[in-house]
């Protein structure tokens, strides 16, 4: 029985054969198209509607053949951007990808510096210094900074970005791990 939410029609089987050019529709269950009335003489009142006996003849789709098309290669043109630079080479995006990684990762560790800090002041256990409290999160904003001018940047600017993210890197972990 259909939904009264939904609009479902009954479905017609396709035939087997093309010879067959007419299909009967199933008996579909009578539905009610008016609101009953209230008062007496209600069932004279509805009148039930009566479906279609056929189905339209079915249609017999003419294919007519295709000539193939080959796809188009287009070629960019020689992009710039606003400010007059080219667009970054490819084996420049390892160099992005290794630097973005030592800048996520140093803002990671500096998070969990602080994370440990907290715990440590919640349970009275000595925790890190003031140093490593204040130099991690330093590190990893000045890391994160030089990596979006990496980032943004093409030619020496951004070699010169992906390089401060290395050395902030490198001196958080030394001057805060291996001292």
């Amino acid at each position: 029985m259909a939904s009264p939410d939904t609009d479902e029609l009954a479905t017609v089987p396709t035939p087997a054969s093309a010879s067959e050019a007419e299909v009967t529709a199933p008996d579909v269950p009578r539905q009610q198209t008016e609101p009953p009335a209230a008062g007496p003489g209600v069932a004279e009142a509805q009148q039930p509607t009566e479906p279609p006996a056929t189905a339209p003849a079915v249609a017999e789709a003419q294919t007519v053949p295709q000539d193939r098309v080959e796809p188009e290669l287009i070629e960019p043109a020689d992009i710039t951007s606003a400010d007059g630079t080219k667009p970054a080479k490819p084996g420049g995006r390892w160099w992005r990808g290794f630097t973005g990684s030592l800048a996520a990762g140093l803002t990671v560790l500096a998070i969990a510096v602080l994370v440990v800090a907290g715990i440590d002041l919640y349970t009275g256990a000595p925790g890190p210094g003031a140093v490593l409290l204040i130099g991690h999160p330093v590190a990893a904003i000045l890391a994160l900074l030089a990596q979006r001018v990496a980032d943004r940047r093409n030619g020496v600017p951004a070699a010169g970005a992906g390089l401060a993210v290395v050395l902030f890197t490198v001196s958080a972990l030394t001057l805060f791990w291996l001292t």
